[in-house]
């Protein structure tokens, strides 16, 4: 009994937590409606102008086209790194694995400030502050990390039996890959590209950091649009951005789901 009271006990904490963080960022969506030009809620009259203004001005256009290139670029870039990686950490023994692996997860764990001025300080001996390639190298490093934690843990609950079977069977390690390992443990390489793709399209801190004038991504343009300005158009935005993330994680989930019952 005293189990199941404490059991409810701390779903009710769960769920007011929950509420509390979820609340604020929901207040967002009925202002992105509103026919007002300030943030009053709830709002006196409704609208889509704000969502015209988002998909039509320039600056908002080019900041959310730059967002969905570059994170399809750091997508591609990160999943193929980020499987190699894991796929080499958890068929190898060697001195120092552990702290390997956790270079490899140090993005995960190190402030996004820290990372930011440190890539800042490389990037701007190196004259890549500004540029798409600055973006997608800072963008692939903080993802990496997303892929190799999903595509390890889908080698880790992967039965080995099979690639032998198919290398006796004469199979190269090539053709093994290919048509076993692969297609096994894809859920995994999915959930961590998804995962790879929000990390790209949501990064703040560092993009502040690699951004200039003539490329920002569209949380740069929010940050900016907060700090100088007040326009509406700011919550379509975030809306957009809340609707996207929301997805791809719903995404993620349900691919996890499968791979664990596979």
């Amino acid at each position: 009994m005293r189990s199941v009271r404490l059991r409810r006990a701390l779903m009710a904490v769960g769920v007011l937590i929950g509420a509390w963080l979820l609340v604020p960022t929901l207040i967002v969506i009925p202002i992105s409606f509103s026919g007002e030009d300030s943030f009053a809620f709830p709002p006196s009259s409704w609208s889509l102008r704000h969502y015209a203004t988002f998909f039509t001005e320039p600056s908002w256009l080019n900041a959310l086209l730059v967002s969905i290139q570059l994170a399809v670029i750091v997508t591609v870039v990160a999943t193929v790194l980020g499987t190699a990686a894991a796929f080499a950490l958890s068929r190898t023994a060697f001195r120092g694995k552990g702290a390997v692996n956790g270079l490899f997860l140090a993005p995960l764990i190190v402030p996004g400030i820290v990372v930011a001025i440190a890539v800042y300080a490389a990037f701007l001996q190196w004259g890549l502050i500004g540029t798409p390639t600055g973006f997608i190298l800072a963008h692939t490093v903080l993802a990496i990390p997303f892929v190799t934690v999903n595509v390890g843990a889908a080698l880790g609950g992967f039965d080995r039996t099979l690639e032998r079977a198919a290398a006796g069977l004469g199979a190269s390690s090539l053709a093994t890959f290919r048509s076993i390992t692969l297609p096994m443990i894809m859920p995994g390489v999915l959930s961590g590209a998804v995962f790879a793709f929000v990390t790209s399209f949501d990064e703040v801190v560092v993009s502040l950091f690699v951004q200039s004038p003539q490329l920002q991504t569209l949380p740069v343009r929010m940050f900016t649009s907060v700090t100088n300005e007040v326009d509406p158009t700011i919550a379509a935005a975030s809306t957009v951005v809340i609707t996207v993330t929301t997805a791809l994680l719903a995404l993620a989930t349900a691919l996890r789901r499968n791979r664990r019952n596979a």
